[in-house]
């Protein structure tokens, strides 16, 4: 099942460095099955992000194929890739975009992290553009399923022993 990005804008009151409060909007980025879901999800996060009033202005589809994270970046970039394919009938080359959100502190650390998340990729690619996105977070989806699939094993197993003895 492929992941349907959302890009929400929240408006709320924040306080700055200097310690002035103002009323700020704010881009996130969040993946969910359905507005409903992603409306449900920003308003779970913004909660744990604030006591102060929020208001949800705007949710859209991201057109994100794949979301990259980086360690010790704080800033997200939209990096457009052009895969290229040869179209055998006519003999000329295709090109496909794609739009990668990937972390970094600047455009050419964001063109090295582009670089290494398409490292896998068997064909030719070029990456005509990279911009600084108005993203300040990322909210992927976590079921936590792996830790119940943890404590599940760890259950059988137990119970497994129990039977034989």
């Amino acid at each position: 099942m492929s992941v349907t990005w959302y890009e929400c804008k929240v408006k709320y009151r924040k306080t700055h460095e200097s310690g002035e409060q103002k009323v700020t909007t704010d881009t996130y980025l969040l993946d969910a099955v359905s507005y409903t879901e992603a409306e449900s999800r920003i308003t779970e996060e913004m909660k744990n992000f604030t006591e102060e009033d929020f208001r949800i202005m705007n949710i859209k589809v991201a057109n994100f194929s794949e979301v990259h994270p980086f360690e010790n970046s704080d800033r997200w970039f939209k990096s457009k890739v052009s895969l290229i394919a040869l179209d055998e009938e006519s003999g000329k080359e295709k090109k496909t975009n794609i739009y990668l959100l990937v972390q970094a502190n600047d455009v050419k650390e964001a063109f090295e992290n582009t670089t290494l998340a398409m490292a896998e990729t068997m064909g030719d690619y070029t990456i005509p553009s990279i911009t600084e996105s108005p993203i300040v977070d990322v909210f992927p989806y976590f079921t936590g399923e792996e830790e119940q699939l943890e404590k599940f094993n760890i259950l059988e197993t137990a119970e497994m022993a129990e039977q034989e003895n």
